[in-house]
């Protein structure tokens, strides 16, 4: 078989880089390893599909990326959040923009994204290849010539892009094949892990307040011996049974290098919209509002129940103490704990549950200009299968939307240049 760009890998970056190629006129053949494009589009924000962010400005987005989001932006500038939106309206699929500015279908089905890129495919003429993959690539000295494939034997081709997704979510087929045809032509794979991913802690207190969502709460990363937060930010988040998740958690997690969970812990403002001086005014009042009680009894106006217990042990002062009887230092020393609410961490949860995978092919040897490796003339990467990863709210389906974008157009114009 003879093509001008094998595209390997049917989520948003491949169909993205396929639609592309195939409407800038050149012969395009998509791989995909399931029986159908989309798998884990089909599961993202929770099966509604959030589509992008509609951030308006690159440097707003790029602060919402932690990992390398410098060398987006060639790729952003050129396919903005605003243009996908766009091109999935003029697909026939209305969008609507929710808190956050995330970005949704109005019909709240990820199916009808899928459906979409499904239908785009077909009008651009896309060949397409399920239920198979790639195996091993093909060069002549530095130049891509074609892949081996595990069920239709060798393709040809002048162009290839690599758009293979993570290593998280491995039932939707992204199982970090990618990263082995990255290694066998040459390219440096950065340490894999879990990004946007629960953290495990073996503070016994995160298993006593199993269950507690705490809103409105801000929430400091340090790495130990540092006095500057890597991460900071006002939300939501949750106890559980291994440690803590929520919206917080996941985007904490982010800021972690692998391996170095041990090295970070959590700072938990649980009063931010209170100072110091206004906390123990409050405190103040609390207590001779409840003089008479125990200081265990005197707290329900200021925590949730199941919080209470954790607090008292946490400030050593005794539960059955008068509330008339707790000195100065004691309230301070309380105040303190409510704004410097520590959490040890100890691993990331398995790579299985991370939304998306932090690391990949390095992008010191890939042309943020083009996407294109620096190491094999036409072969272009695109998506999660990059060293880059974002927050959650629609940002790292865009990146993967821009990259496979720009690595279509790139390829395209390539290929044409060896016909």
């Amino acid at each position: 078989m003879d093509t001008d760009i094998l595209v390997i890998g049917g989520g948003a970056g491949g169909t993205m880089a396929a639609i592309t190629a195939a409407h800038l006129g050149c012969r395009v053949t998509l791989i995909e390893k399931n029986a159908r494009i989309g798998r884990k589009l089909l599961i993202s924000g929770k099966g509604r599909c959030n589509l992008t962010n509609a951030e308006t400005e690159v440097s707003e987005f790029l602060q919402k990326v932690p990992g390398n989001g410098r060398f987006l932006y060639s790729a952003l500038h050129a396919w903005m959040p605003a243009d996908e939106m766009a091109f999935m309206e003029q697909l026939g699929v209305p969008l609507k923009v929710e808190r956050g500015n995330r970005v949704f279908p109005v019909s709240d089905r990820a199916v009808d994204i899928v459906d979409a890129l499904d239908r785009a495919l077909k009008q651009a003429d896309v060949k397409r290849i399920t239920e198979d993959t790639a195996t091993a690539l093909r060069f002549e000295g530095d130049r891509m010539r074609g892949a081996e494939t595990k069920k239709h034997g060798f393709l040809c081709c002048r162009s290839y892009i690599v758009a293979t997704g993570g290593a998280t979510y491995p039932r939707t087929g992204s199982t970090g094949d990618g990263y082995k045809l990255a290694r066998d032509a040459g390219h440096t794979v950065t340490n894999l892990r879990p990004a946007l991913v629960p953290l495990v802690s073996d503070d016994p207190a995160c298993g006593q307040l199993q269950g507690l969502s705490l809103r409105n709460v801000t929430l400091r990363l340090y790495q130990k011996g540092k006095k500057k937060p890597v991460y900071e930010e006002l939300g939501e988040m949750l106890f559980t049974h291994f440690g803590v998740s929520g919206p917080l958690v996941l985007r904490a997690s982010s800021h972690i290098p692998a391996g170095a969970v041990k090295d970070f812990f959590l700072e938990l403002d649980l009063k931010p919209g209170l100072t110091m001086d206004k906390l123990d005014k409050r405190l103040q009042r609390d207590f001779a509002e409840n003089k008479n009680r125990h200081f265990q009894n005197a707290l329900s106006g200021l925590l949730p129940a199941s919080l209470i217990p954790v607090i008292v042990e946490k400030s050593g002062i005794p539960g059955s103490k008068k509330v008339n009887l707790i000195t100065r230092e004691e309230r301070t020393a309380l105040g303190l704990l409510l704004k410097q609410f520590s959490i040890s961490l100890s691993d990331f949860r398995p790579m299985a549950e991370g939304i998306v995978t932090g690391g990949g092919i390095s992008v010191k040897e890939v042309n943020p200009k083009t996407m294109e490796s620096k190491l094999k003339k036409g072969l272009y990467f695109a998506g999660e299968v990059l060293d880059v990863d974002a927050y959650t709210g629609g940002y790292n389906l865009q990146i993967a939307f821009s990259t496979g974008r720009l690595a279509g157009e790139s390829a395209a114009k390539e290929s044409k240049l060896h016909v």
